[in-house]
């Protein structure tokens, strides 16, 4: 995997660049639709290509180890093949659902033990059975093992979970390292950046994981609680310290406010559930704002809901028709409003590129600001 950085902002670091893999290249900045566990929620690999033009999805290794399990992914060849996608794919390791079953979890050095929310039955992860699990995924990007603490936590405790973190990071290497690919690509192993809001703590991760010499570096533990102040402020801090001509990617995050902040810090890639949850619950972003579609307002209204997208869901549904659907509980309307909310969301961070690439774009972050402020 590379990564062709082709321009950079010198207001703000923003960045626009190229990251090739064995299944294609990616243009960045990029949003990344989670496909838990090898589906995009009521969305197609079709549509996800033809109406959202979705580049990379993001798989999770926890909910993939226990469906459809690690022994039918090796049996069809990989996640690609099996969910007929052939485009690159990120899996998270698992560590953030792990660590969310507090009650049901116990971490040592080795790693963690914990219960399954299915069938509770008890499973391991340590840094290299991680990385074991992801090759017999395939994906393209796969995440070391990590504690992802509270925000909350004092500076002693980020301090001794992130120590914990890198010492595994180091594991997961030296075990990728000893092993190979399963399914003729090249996988590249990515390590997580942690320290909760501690902005020493956060240093001291970023300078051991770049050690490792990775081909891209992630940024963990942030959306988990903090304000979007500390979020950007812990971001600037660990993107002075990450290298220039490496991919940079911040986990599940967020709102379309937090993507151009952040890409205005450098970074490359996001993903985040936002989009495909918030459909399913009648909150559609688009082009003009935030569409509560059960409101009454919309029972006759007969425009188009995005006609600025071109988008065949956007252009050809009416606002009084979506309506309609999600208070009949249609099933067709979590297709629409999904494609809707990811179709924003990848012309978002289209149009973040193109201003990027055309040294404008300063100019069109104040514009966006302007719009968003005027719309609250």
């Amino acid at each position: 995997m590379t990564f062709e950085l082709q321009a950079t902002c010198p207001a703000t670091g923003a960045r626009a660049g190229r990251l090739h893999t064995d299944h294609g290249t990616v243009e960045t900045p990029v949003f990344m639709p989670v496909g838990t566990v090898g589906s995009v929620k009521a969305v197609s690999p079709r549509a996800l290509t033809g109406d959202v033009g979705a580049q990379i999805l993001l798989g999770n290794t926890y909910h993939l180890w226990l469906r459809p399990g690690r022994e039918t992914l090796r049996a069809m060849g990989g996640l690609h093949r099996f969910m007929a996608w052939d485009r690159p794919i990120l899996t998270d390791s698992g560590g953030f659902q792990v660590f969310s079953l507090a009650s049901l979890r116990k971490v040592t050095e080795e790693g963690v033990r914990f219960r399954s929310h299915l069938a509770g039955e008890h499973l391991t992860f340590t840094p290299e059975t991680v990385v074991d699990a992801q090759r017999d995924i395939g994906s393209d990007l796969m995440m070391v093992l990590d504690e992802c603490p509270p925000a909350t936590v004092d500076e002693a405790t980020a301090r001794r979970s992130n120590e914990l973190t890198v010492r595994w990071a180091h594991r997961a290497f030296a075990h990728y390292r000893a092993t190979e690919p399963h399914y003729g690509h090249r996988q590249a192993l990515v390590p997580i950046v942690q320290g909760a809001v501690h902005p020493a703590v956060r240093r001291e991760s970023a300078d051991a994981l770049t050690q490792l010499e990775a081909e891209a570096y992630a940024i963990g533990g942030l959306s988990v609680g903090e304000t979007a102040a500390e979020m950007y402020d812990i971001v600037e801090v660990v993107n002075e310290i990450l290298p220039a001509d490496r991919p940079r990617y911040l986990m599940g995050v967020g709102t379309p406010q937090n993507l151009v902040e952040n890409v205005a810090r450098g970074v490359d890639l996001f993903d985040c559930v936002m989009p495909t949850r918030n459909a399913r619950t009648g909150t559609l972003f688009t082009t003009d704002g935030i569409v509560n579609i059960r409101n009454a307002r919309w029972k006759t209204d007969d425009t188009p809901l995005d006609a600025a997208l071109d988008v065949y869901h956007s252009r050809t549904f009416s606002r009084a028709y979506l309506r309609h659907l999600t208070i009949a509980d249609e099933p067709l309307f979590m297709e629409i409003a999904s494609v809707q909310n990811l179709a924003f969301y990848a012309w978002l961070m289209r149009e973040m590129r193109a201003a990027i690439l055309e040294g404008r774009f300063p100019a069109w972050r104040a514009e966006w600001s302007d719009r968003v402020a005027q719309r609250a």
